[in-house]
Parts: structure tokens; C-alpha cells; sequence
């Protein structure tokens, strides 16, 4: 019984599942057919009549053939073998034969496919032909009525096109040819060919055009502009060498016997309408004569420069001299009295052999100045290097000079450095004797023995012959940082003192009943006669916190408000 309700399942479960599958299939043949009765019914023999509005002759016949050809084989042979398949594939569907369903759906598909791109094949080739022949007709009008307006521009503007003219008459004389043959063509039903001869007409326009707006400046230019520009030139040139200018090196004769060469190349150029290479030739010549106006007028601002300076220079050059002497010479007597760095010793002597060698520089310029052989933006430039260096020479001199005179300021302000020094160590000391503590701690002593030893060594360095003063800020750094380091130990010993015994004094009223109180007070007054005071401190204020929170805050406040009080 368990095997037959198995089979039965089985059973209603495959039919179910062909059921599925039957009504998938006929969702595809649905869609197939839908989409084969679109193509069989596509109105392309309606389309094709469209042609006849156009010469039916030649390419327009031929191709109105083809595709009449072309859609009469997709709706005698492909529909008919199209609606076979279908009927096929509804058998098989009818029949629970998915897989040559399939096989024959995918055929349909492909079949399908091949009709909708020759559909689309004809209509795209009919529209560019008909597209051509209504675009043909516009634009050869507006190509004619063109070529008439250009033919009038150079009747009218024959100088302006200079020895271009010819060439350009020969380009509008080829013009009519190709109207006839786009007429001959139109007659004949080739409408695409004639599309080709219209797209060559109107590219020949739009390099005409080109031609008749860009020829009359470039004949400007080459005519009347660069040989101006060449002109000018030439009188600058000469103008300037009988104003006793050196322009060898600029090679501008031969520059301009170049560029009069090329205004002949680029006269042919235009001859034979090679119009964008002349235009990118005339601008490169154009930037090559400003660049000589550019190079000319340096000259003249170098020359005013030179005739204003380089007489001057050799004043500057003596005073320099002089200042690196006296410099010299002042070190040397500030060096009896005080030790100068080798570094700062040399720089005279230095400051010297680099006068001595700028001094000849400027005496080979002044010959190359008199000569007039040389350019004077070559001269400039030398005079500019020999005024930078002078000057970085001269600061040199001067800043040394500054330091020197310091010598003697730096040396008092460290002796009065030193006095105020020791006079604070006198006071710490004093503040230790004066305040009521058991006794200075043996740390401290030795800081205060230190701090003599700080001031003994500025003292030793300030006597010293020749005075390092180097040596003696160095020593009143060290002597300085040791005495306000035991300055600040002193009176932060005294203030702990201070606290110590008044948190004892207060620590006292719990003495009587608090016994761990008491003796860690014990402890704390123990410390505070070995002048253990760090240790004193800790302990007080243990007791007196375990005896009353909070309390160590107050009196702290009243020792720093009694502090004050004194100050």
C-alpha cells in the first residue's frame, strides 16, 4: 500500500510539474508568435513607395529592387517556415516535449532576429537615401549661393589676396564641374554619390573661407608688418653702434637677413595656399623680432645702469677697504683684553684677499667699460655680482665691528650680573640664619657650598687675561640656575617648617585620647630635630588626617595667609 501512495505522489508531482512547464513554453510561443506577426505585418512595401517620389534610375532602382527582393523572400519563405515552426513547437508542447520545444523556440528566436535586421536594414538604408536626396537639395543651394558671394569677394578684393589670387581662382574655376556632376548624378537617381560630391563641395567651402579671411592679413603681415618690424630693426641697430653700443652678440645682422629670406619662402607658401604653415611661420617670427626689441632695450637699461654705477663702484670699493681695516685693526687691540674665536679673527684677513680680488674684477671692467667692446647687459651683470658681494662683505665687517664694541658692554653687564648673584645667595643664606628652624639640613649646606664654588668660578673667569667671554656666560648660567635653585629650596624648607610645627601644635588637642595620633606625632617631632623635615611633614600631616579630614587644607591656607602677612 506505502509503495502505491509513493507512485501516486510521484505521479501528481511530474504532472504538475509538466503542467508548469507546458504553460511556460506557451507564455514563449505566445511571445514568438506576437513578435512574427509584428514583422509579417510591418508595412515595408508602404515604406518602399517613398522611393518613387525620386528618380527611379540608376542606384535609387537598383536599390528600391533590392529591398523590395529582399522583403518578399522574408514573407514568402521566412514567415511560412516561421508559422511551421510554431505549429511544431505546439505540438511538442502539447505532447510534454520541452526539449525539442525548446530546440525549436530557439530556432524561432534566431529566425526572428534575422528579420528584424534586414526590416531594419532596409529602413535605415531607404531613410539615408531619401534623407539624402531632401538634404542634397538644401544644402547644394546654399553651396552655390556661396561660391557666387566668394567669386564676388575677389573680384572685389583683388589686391588684398596678393600672389594668392591666381590660386585661388583656379579652386573656384573646378567649382562648376562638380555642380554638373552632382546634376548628373541627381538626374540619374544616384542620390548617395551625389551626397559624396555635396559633403566635398562644402569641405572645399569651408577650406575657401578659411582661405579668403585668413590671406589678407597674412599679405599684411608679410608686406607691410614684418618688413616695418625688420626696418625698425635695422635703424635701431645701427642708431645704437654709432652710439658706441656693442650688439655682436646679439647676431641681429645676420638675424635679419634670415628673417627677409623667409618673407620670401613664405611669400611661395601662400602662392601655393599652405595658409596654417605660413600662419604658425609668422608667428614664430613675430615672436622672434619681439624677442630682438626685448634684447635692444636691455641693452639701453644696462648702459644707464653701467654709465650710473660702475664709476661710483670704485669709491665703494676703497670705503669697504678702509671699514675691513679699521675692523681689523680693532680686533686686534680688543683681542689684548679679549679671546676672540679663530672664526671671528679671520674674518677681516678674509674680508681683505676677497677686496683685493673684487678690486681687480672691477679693473678689468673698467678697461672692458672704456673699450666699448662688450655688452653692456654683460658689464651690468658683472657690476651687479661685484655690488652684491661688496655688500655682503661690508655687513660682515659691520656686524663684527658691533660685536667687538659689545665686548667691554657684555663684560659689565656680567659683572653686574654676578653681584646681584651673589648678593642673593648672601640673602638666602641670611634667610636661613634669621628663620626659626633646629638646623640647616647637611643637603642643603651642600647646595649653599655648591653655589659658593658657581660664584668663585665667575669670579675666576672675570679675571682672567685675555677675557673669554664665552667661558663667563657660561659660568654665570651655571652660577645662576644653582643659586635660584637654592633660593627656592630655602624658602620652601622655611614654609615646610612652618607647617610642620603648626600642624603639630594642632595635632596636639588629640593627643590625650587618640594613641596611633600620638605617636606618629612622636614620630614627626623625632624627624623635625634630626632637620628631617621632609619626613616631619609626611608624618604630621599622617596624624593629623587620620584624626580629622580635611584639616591639613586649613592650615595650610593660615600658614600661607601668615606668610603673606610678613612679606
Amino acid at each position: 500500500m506505502n509503495y502505491i501512495i509513493i507512485i501516486v505522489i510521484v505521479l501528481i508531482a511530474l504532472f504538475v510539474v509538466g503542467l508548469v512547464m507546458r504553460r511556460k513554453h506557451n507564455v514563449i510561443i505566445q511571445r514568438l508568435e506576437k513578435n512574427k506577426l509584428q514583422v509579417q505585418h510591418y508595412p515595408i512595401f508602404e515604406e518602399l513607395t517613398k522611393v518613387k517620389t525620386l528618380n527611379m534610375n540608376g542606384e535609387t532602382e537598383k536599390l528600391f529592387e533590392t529591398w523590395r527582393d529582399q522583403w518578399t523572400e522574408v514573407m514568402d519563405i521566412h514567415v511560412i517556415k516561421m508559422d511551421s515552426m510554431l505549429f511544431d513547437a505546439k505540438d511538442y508542447i502539447d505532447r510534454f516535449n520541452f526539449k525539442k520545444a525548446s530546440k525549436v523556440e530557439k530556432e524561432l528566436e534566431e529566425y526572428l532576429k534575422k528579420c528584424e535586421k534586414i526590416k531594419d536594414q532596409i529602413l535605415t538604408e531607404l531613410e539615408e537615401l531619401v534623407g539624402s536626396e531632401e538634404k542634397n537639395r538644401i544644402e547644394i543651394e546654399q553651396l552655390k549661393e556661396y561660391y557666387r558671394s566668394a567669386r564676388k569677394t575677389l573680384l572685389a578684393h583683388q589686391y588684398s589676396f596678393g600672389q594668392a589670387l591666381p590660386s585661388l581662382e583656379k579652386l573656384l574655376e573646378e567649382i562648376p564641374a562638380k555642380f554638373e556632376q552632382y546634376d548628373m548624378l541627381t538626374m540619374e537617381g544616384n542620390y548617395l554619390q551625389a551626397r559624396e560630391i555635396v559633403l566635398t563641395l562644402t569641405s572645399d567651402a569651408e577650406k575657401f573661407d578659411y582661405f579668403i579671411n585668413e590671406i589678407p592679413s597674412i599679405i599684411t603681415e608679410i608686406h607691410t608688418k614684418i618688413p616695418n618690424a625688420i626696418q625698425d630693426l635695422k635703424n635701431g641697430q645701427r642708431e645704437m653702434e654709432e652710439g658706441s653700443y656693442y650688439l655682436n652678440h646679439l647676431e641681429l645682422t645676420e638675424a635679419l637677413v634670415q628673417f627677409e629670406k623667409e618673407l620670401e619662402q613664405l611669400n611661395e607658401e601662400v602662392k601655393s595656399l599652405n595658409i596654417s604653415s605660413v600662419v604658425t611661420r609668422i608667428e614664430k617670427v613675430n615672436d622672434e623680432i619681439d624677442n630682438y626689441y626685448d634684447l635692444l632695450e636691455k641693452e639701453v637699461i644696462a648702459k644707464n645702469y653701467v654709465d650710473k654705477n660702475y664709476e661710483h663702484m670704485y669709491t665703494t670699493i676703497r670705503d669697504v677697504i678702509r671699514v675691513t681695516k679699521e675692523v681689523s685693526e680693532e680686533a686686534e687691540y680688543v683681542q689684548t683684553s679679549y679671546q676672540l674665536t679663530e672664526e671671528e679673527a679671520e674674518i677681516p684677513k678674509i674680508g681683505l684677499k676677497q677686496l683685493e680680488m673684487i678690486q681687480k674684477r672691477y679693473e678689468v671692467l673698467a678697461t672692458r667699460v672704456r673699450e666699448e667692446q662688450s655688452a653692456y647687459t654683460s658689464l651690468q651683470q658683472e657690476l651687479i655680482e661685484i655690488s652684491e658681494e661688496i655688500e655682503q662683505i661690508k655687513l660682515q665687517q659691520e656686524d663684527l665691528s658691533d660685536r667687538l664694541k659689545n665686548l667691554r658692554i657684555d663684560e659689565n653687564k656680567a659683572r653686574q650680573q654676578l653681584n646681584s648673584l651673589k648678593k642673593l645667595l648672601q640673602n638666602t643664606d641670611r634667610l636661613l640664619n634669621k628663620a626659626n628652624i633646629p638646623g640647616i639640613p647637611e643637603e642643603m649646606e651642600a647646595r649653599l657650598e655648591e653655589a659658593e664654588e658657581k660664584i668663585y668660578l665667575c669670579m675666576q673667569s672675570l679675571q682672567e687675561v685675555p677675557l673669554n667671554m664665552k667661558f663667563v656666560h657660561l659660568n654665570l648660567q651655571n652660577a645662576n640656575q644653582c643659586i635660584q635653585e637654592v633660593n627656592d629650596r630655602a624658602q620652601e624648607m622655611i614654609e615646610n617648617v612652618m607647617l610642620i610645627e603648626r600642624i603639630i601644635q594642632y595635632g596636639n588637642r588629640y593627643r590625650a585620647f587618640n594613641r596611633a595620633v600620638h605617636e606618629k606625632l612622636l614620630e614627626a617631632e623625632e624627624a623635625f630635630h634630626q632637620f628631617r623635615y621632609m619626613k616631619a611633614l609626611e608624618d604630621a600631616v599622617s596624624a593629623v588626617e587620620q584624626a580629622e579630614p580635611g584639616a591639613i587644607k586649613r592650615i595650610e591656607e593660615l600658614v600661607q595667609n601668615e606668610l603673606y602677612s610678613k612679606s
